[in-house]
């Protein structure tokens, strides 16, 4: 809880009057009892209710000033206060934990920052929670995630109905000139790539199979690595002719691994065509990270059922996982996000140095078998 900046979190606070009139559970409270849930894995308001009262007198441990908290109080701070609270908390968070990262090794040679975008869909239930239809029967919401490469870190996050496209994000999108976007065919909208190529920022995205075009230029390529064709070109489409008048880079690359011909669109003329192929592959990243916090925090059933409850709770289960990753740079540590947090939810309400409790894991091998067992995989 150290690496929350209270200074951050209070004039989020003031900014939406989140503590107007409110005498004992504070939003710091309810930012604390949520980071609980989330990092030892309660299942209910209930749950959540009966954990913090068997350790009652251990709670100040981890920064509450509460000395009880019951299920309504928690249900009803859910429903009212302002979800923006912890989405602009977990922006600071965000801006701390890039400031750690921001030297990542990309696995190639990349001087710009580079960021994946996609969505991945919650699925809920439509009588508790019909402000979210998704279809006849089912309900749900969006996550969709701007996630910085170096150090898989959220950059920027919107939850939105299940019905809202994905393209759409990118009229709001905050882009940074320079940045390089790489997205999948959902995105391909040629007046937003537009938009987005006169801010002075680059877009690699997978091309349709249908795509109309006519070739400029064929540039050399080094088909031992995969590549096909490396070509400058013109959109020759009805509307795409007139979405996006600017000439186009299109790279055709063999994936030899999955048997795949995959074709890239973007607007980056300036770094090697098996770069544009290795930040494509690179996206996958977002696909982990959403695998990561489904498996892991609790984003997949709620302990409110309004927009703002769920929106609360999804902020700050980013919260967490943006905790844990500033933990792991600040200390250095060796183990993974998934590790720290199964040492951190069983010591989150000890005064134990959490560098301590790390000590003896990193000491031992983790690959240590004894003498006289043969090792499967030798």
């Amino acid at each position: 809880m150290a690496t929350i900046p209270l200074r951050h979190f209070h004039r989020c606070v003031d900014r939406y009057g989140g503590d107007y009139k409110v005498k004992s559970f504070s939003c710091l409270d309810q930012f604390l009892t949520l980071a609980f849930a989330q990092l030892t894995y309660r299942e209910s308001l209930r749950d959540i209710e009966s954990c913090l009262r068997a350790v009652q007198p251990r709670m100040y441990h981890l920064g509450f000033r509460c000395e009880r908290i019951s299920r309504n109080t928690l249900a009803n701070a859910n429903e009212q206060r302002d979800w923006r609270i912890f989405a602009d908390f977990a922006q600071a968070l965000i801006a701390e934990a890039r400031s750690l990262y921001e030297g990542e090794d990309l696995g190639f040679a990349l001087d710009q920052t580079a960021f994946a975008l996609d969505s991945t869909l919650i699925d809920l239930c439509l009588s508790l929670f019909p402000w979210a239809p998704h279809q006849r029967s089912k309900a749900g919401v969006k996550v969709h995630t701007l996630l910085d490469l170096r150090g898989s870190l959220p950059a920027y996050l919107h939850v939105s109905g299940a019905h809202a496209s994905d393209v759409s994000l990118l009229d709001s999108l905050p882009l940074q000139a320079g940045s390089i976007y790489i997205m999948d065919r959902g995105y391909i909208h040629f007046k937003r790539l537009y938009a987005l190529a006169q801010a002075s920022a680059f877009f690699v995205v997978r091309a349709r199979d249908n795509m109309k075009y006519r070739r400029r230029y064929s540039h050399p390529v080094d088909k031992n690595v995969g590549l096909k064709s490396d070509q400058t070109i013109i959109l020759t489409g009805v509307d795409s002719a007139k979405d996006y008048p600017a000439p186009a880079r299109r790279v055709h690359f063999f994936d030899s691994e999955h048997r795949k011909d995959l074709v890239f669109l973007t607007n980056h003329f300036s770094i090697p065509a098996l770069t544009v192929a290795q930040l494509y592959k690179s996206r996958w990243k977002v696909e982990l990270f959403f695998k990561w916090i489904k498996q892991h925090l609790r984003i997949k059933a709620f302990y409110g059922t309004s927009s703002n409850a769920v929106k609360i709770q999804i902020w700050v289960a980013i919260s967490v996982y943006l905790m844990l990753a500033i933990i792991k740079k600040r200390l250095q540590l060796r183990a993974d996000l998934y590790r720290i947090l199964q040492v951190v939810s069983i010591t989150v309400l000890e005064k134990t140095p959490l560098l301590l409790a790390f000590q003896n894991i990193e000491s031992q091998a983790l690959d240590e078998l004894p003498s006289n067992q043969l090792n499967l995989f030798d």
